[in-house]
């Protein structure tokens, strides 16, 4: 199976794997500025000063026009072959693995013991 886009609107979504599913594959996601989705995609316009981190591309509002917008802006990109494969390299690259979630766990953990208290 192959897309070059996958559109995940969402008016909420507390974490949400499709997105992640997406990304693994190289399928540039499309989300709305929410929960999860917000927190596993990296803009392309906001990403711009790291190239090495965008994945995606993201919508503020929950409105038809903010959600054109947002697959214009793709169709856009998809143009530029050299953005489209970079953007896919770097969504692919990530990792939502529970071993990266434990490092940071146990870093935080670290921490608050040798700092007796938590420091974010």
């Amino acid at each position: 199976a192959a897309a070059d886009m996958f559109i995940m609107p969402s008016r909420f979504e507390p974490c949400g794997l499709n997105q992640m599913y997406s990304q693994r594959y190289g399928t540039i996601p499309i989300v709305r500025k929410t929960g999860g989705l917000a927190d596993t995609v990296i803009d392309h316009e906001n990403a711009n000063k790291n190239e090495s981190e965008n994945t995606g591309i993201i919508f503020e509002t929950a409105t038809t026009e903010d959600l054109l917008s947002a697959i214009n802006r793709g169709i856009d990109l998809y143009k530029d072959k050299n953005v489209w494969e970079r953007m896919q390299l770097n969504a692919m690259r990530k990792n939502f693995s529970w071993e990266n979630s434990a490092l940071q766990y146990l870093d935080l953990y670290k921490r608050t013991i040798d700092n007796k208290r938590v420091i974010l």
